[in-house]
């Protein structure tokens, strides 16, 4: 699918992953909307790219919609990264037998509605403003790529939370694709292992933390790349005949318990 003067959203845009997604996007001629809750940081890849910047919690539905109005007032909407995400850590059972010390409900909650009730809110409203476009030569409306990760198949102790939202978003891959696909639109979901984003901070320890984070890749013994996963993400995209997928980017590693 050509993506040269369409709009493209990338929700989680202003940095890793997503602003790495947004780069090669706007590469191959993509107008991308960057849509993030990090204004300084999205507001500056937006003007390195030619985009535009708009804040979006995933959890705020009108905020989505802005950004697909957006996005449609620059071209045709043919192309959406969910990106957007959190990480959490608590396991599920305190230490002393009290239910106050169990895994935090809210937090649970949290997590899930925004890596993955937002995920879905995303799809739904872009998918709606790309089934209103004419098709494209290939009969083509627009494809739709999701970010998950390895913790979906491998969840570590302590990722109850995470894991089930990542799984969830695997889960609704392939529904969703069959129920798009009435209307020419495809959907993937890559799912990435360790990858070098500002997560894991700056400096000499940081750099030492990720080298032995990096042994534990089967090979290269490193952690990935934003470029290498987004290059895989731009495939998805343009590669018509990607659809329903979830592709593992991972060095191929497999997490252990913890």
């Amino acid at each position: 699918m050509d993506i040269n003067g369409a709009s493209a959203i990338v929700t989680g845009g202003a940095s890793g992953i997503g602003a790495a997604a947004a780069r090669q996007l706007a590469d191959k001629g993509a107008r991308v909307v960057v849509a993030d809750l990090q204004a300084d940081r999205g507001q500056a890849l937006a003007e390195e790219i030619g985009g535009v910047f708009v804040t979006v919690d995933v959890t705020n539905t009108e905020q989505i919609e802005d950004a697909v109005n957006t996005a449609a007032d620059l071209g045709p909407l043919r192309a959406l990264v969910n990106s957007a995400g959190i990480g959490w850590a608590q396991r599920t059972i305190g230490k002393d037998g009290e239910f106050a010390s169990a895994h935090s409900l809210d937090a649970y909650k949290k997590v899930l509605a925004i890596n993955l009730v937002g995920t879905f809110d995303c799809i739904r409203l872009a998918a709606t403003a790309m089934s209103r476009l004419d098709p494209t030569d290939t009969g083509e409306r627009g494809a739709i790529v999701n970010l998950t990760s390895v913790a979906a198949f491998d969840g570590q102790i302590g990722q109850a939370a995470y894991s089930s939202s990542k799984g969830g978003v695997v889960g609704l891959t392939l529904p969703v694709a069959r129920d798009l696909s009435a209307v020419g639109i495809r959907v993937n979901t890559v799912a990435p292992g360790l990858i070098d984003t500002p997560i894991y901070g700056e400096g000499e320890a940081s750099e030492a933390f990720k080298a032995k984070l990096g042994e534990s890749v089967l090979f290269p013994h490193r952690l990935g790349k934003p470029e290498e996963l987004a290059s895989m993400v731009l495939e998805l995209i343009t590669n018509s005949y990607m659809n329903a997928e979830v592709v593992r980017v991972d060095g191929g590693i497999r997490m252990p318990p913890k």
